[in-house]
């Protein structure tokens, strides 16, 4: 772990949903911290309980047992909710607005005026790619485009914490490719602690500083890796020996043949 404060911990983490049927543990004894600045990705198999941990730490769900840390306080649901940054699956922007006013929702939430709330965006257009695209409409975008605007949002909402569930799961290989090479240069610059959920190998090892993997329901963590690849990262790390045999252990940990 770096030297830097924790941000984001939970402790013996533990959810069943109850059911007729006897219900469904989904999570059950989960360790996992994130410090200040760090990008860190959950990653497992279908079924494993990744959601759910994010329902948890957003404070959309109450654990069953166990407990969760947001900068050293002991956080129930209701203290979490609205001080962690979460960026779901799909983009939500709104059609009928622009993709400017899609990306300052946050901020007039939290009651800053629109002008206001337009310049401060409009300051983060280019580095998100989105210059001269301010008044278009979400329709006229491509699926990149609206996932930069999502997670321009998610950035402007002011959350020093953001949760990313999947945030390119919905893109061709390619844009995803390339979304992943620019997410880690946004991130280089911002510094945001960033804990991310993936289904890709491949992602996980690119994007983070540590990657724990999850068992099958319930989700424990079978695996912290500490990913030790030099930053700044291009995407031709990925056939590198050290990003190899990094892959090959996430794998083994997962279940996998390394020809998944």
């Amino acid at each position: 772990m770096p030297d830097r404060p924790i941000r984001l911990r939970a402790t013996r983490l533990a959810k069943r949903f109850e059911a007729r049927s006897g219900g469904v543990l989904a999570l059950d004894g989960l360790d996992l911290e994130v410090a200040d600045g760090e990008f860190v990705t959950v990653i497992g198999l279908s079924g494993c309980g990744k959601s759910t941990l994010f329902n948890l730490l957003a404070g959309l769900d109450q654990p069953t047992a166990g407990a969760l840390y947001l900068d050293g306080d002991r956080c129930d649901a209701s203290r979490l909710l609205g001080r962690v940054g979460y960026m779901p699956q799909r983009d939500l922007l709104m059609p009928w607005r622009t993709i400017l006013d899609n990306t300052i929702i946050g901020l007039e939430v939290a009651g800053v005026g629109r002008a206001e709330a337009r310049r401060r965006a409009l300051e983060l257009f280019d580095a998100f790619g989105l210059a001269g695209f301010e008044r278009r409409r979400p329709g006229e975008l491509s699926g990149g485009m609206r996932q930069r605007a999502a997670l321009l949002r998610t950035f402007l909402a002011g959350r020093e914490v953001i949760l990313l569930d999947e945030a390119f799961g919905a893109l061709d290989s390619l844009t995803r490719a390339g979304m992943q090479q620019w997410l880690t240069q946004v991130w280089e610059e911002h510094r945001k602690t960033i804990l991310l959920i993936t289904h890709d190998v491949d992602e996980a090892l690119f994007l983070s500083d540590r990657v724990y993997v999850l068992t099958p329901r319930p989700g424990r963590v079978e695996l912290a890796l500490e990913v030790d690849l030099p930053r700044p990262r291009s995407y031709e790390l990925i056939t590198s020996e050290p990003f190899v045999r990094q892959k090959q252990l996430l794998l083994e940990h997962l279940g996998m043949e390394a020809a998944s």
